[in-house]
């Protein structure tokens, strides 16, 4: 009994570590000379341990010498992605130009330290704003929608051109989640828009798509209980039953499922597809893009394999190949696999694109934004 023991003893010791030598310690250092003492700078990013986006969660410390430190560890082989804050988003660190950098993302590998040098921030010098800072296009916005369960959120709808000319004209309908993600990059969380509004009015007035009006639909706090968590079903049946028929009764849409699609990325590419297998009857077509079908606690792969028939929809999906890409792809391989095995074929209702030198954030959706309004509304 006392040898059994033993070795169980010894198995434990064993295997923590092993999972001691898996891990690795990232070290974050900011030197920035031109803050007042007392300021508090933050780090943000896209796991528990960084705060999953919140700008005012994770504190670094501070040292002499104008700099702020604080050290991490993370699984070796981890996907880290990233930036700087001084509270919110408003406050984030710049650029040297003014712009508003992409995410820093590591790979980790080994132990490492990261070393920012900021002397521009957000609130403090005028943000460098280009042509994509523009919001194209005509928008009107419903402030603090409610909806059973879910708290409340604004709405942004756009529309397209001649819109107020044509008064007997209708138009097909996209719903996009991450709404304030999509047009106006000062209301986007990472100061840079899908250009959504752009991309449309291009195509419109080149005749490639359809008219549409595109309704972008606030994410809140609680974005991810809302795209796959314990709110996803109030969050479904807000947009179905709720802002739906309010759009239809407001706008001269098309109402039908034919010309009413859906759309967003990441968690809000999960939402889409979630909404569009649920509700056929609503939607006819969707569009994931970076979705998030398969990767830590969220799987909607079930819900497709339960499923006797293919659902009468096209589906489009695509994807890129850096940083957390690289750890949604094993999921999108999968849900492609899983959607051909029921049906689907590529060309006619199904549709994958991949950018393998993308990143996850709204500079590259902005820059293929284009494929998925072509393949949802192409005249």
């Amino acid at each position: 009994m006392k040898k059994f023991r033993s070795r169980i003893l010894f198995l434990l010791v064993l295997t923590a570590a092993l999972c001691a030598q898996d891990k690795k310690e990232v070290t974050i250092k900011v030197q920035a000379p031109n803050l007042q003492q007392g300021s508090v700078i933050y780090v943000t990013g896209n796991n528990d341990d960084l705060g999953n986006w919140n700008p005012a969660a994770v504190p670094l410390k501070m040292l002499k010498d104008s700099i702020w430190t604080k050290t991490f560890e993370f699984s070796k082989g981890e996907i880290v992605e990233f930036k700087i804050t001084r509270g919110s988003w408003d406050k984030e660190r710049l650029n040297k130009d003014g712009s508003v950098p992409s995410n820093t993302v590591l790979k980790v590998t080994s132990d490492t330290t990261i070393y920012f040098v900021v002397n521009k921030w957000a609130d403090q010098f005028e943000r460098k704003i280009t042509a994509h800072g523009q919001i194209t296009g005509d928008v009107e916005y419903i402030k603090g929608l409610e909806g059973d369960g879910i708290l409340p959120r604004d709405i942004i709808i756009w529309l397209p051109p001649d819109y107020e000319k044509n008064k007997e004209q209708r138009y097909p309908v996209l719903y996009m989640h991450d709404g304030q993600n999509i047009i106006d990059p000062a209301t986007s969380s990472f100061g840079y828009d899908w250009q959504v509004d752009e991309a449309a009015d291009s195509l419109i007035k080149a005749r490639i798509i359809k008219k549409i009006i595109i309704v972008g639909i606030y994410s809140t706090a609680d974005r991810n209980l809302d795209y796959g968590g314990a709110k996803s079903d109030d969050y479904m049946k807000f947009v179905v039953k709720k802002l739906k028929p309010l759009i239809d009764k407001k706008y001269r849409t098309k109402p039908g499922r034919k010309n009413t699609a859906v759309a967003g990325s990441s968690l809000g590419g999960l939402i889409s597809f979630m909404m569009l297998w649920k509700y056929p009857d609503v939607f006819s077509e969707g569009a994931c893009i970076s979705p998030a079908f398969h990767i830590e606690k969220y799987n909607c792969l079930p819900m497709v394999e339960k499923t006797k028939s293919k659902k009468p929809v096209r589906i489009y999906i695509d994807n890129g190949g850096v940083g957390l890409e690289e750890k949604l792809q094993p999921g999108v391989d999968e849900m492609l696999a899983l959607l051909k095995e029921k049906g689907y074929k590529e060309g006619e209702d199904l549709e994958y694109f991949k950018d393998a030198d993308a990143e996850h954030n709204e500079r590259f959706w902005a820059k293929r934004v284009w494929r998925p309004l072509e393949f949802l509304f192409a005249r």
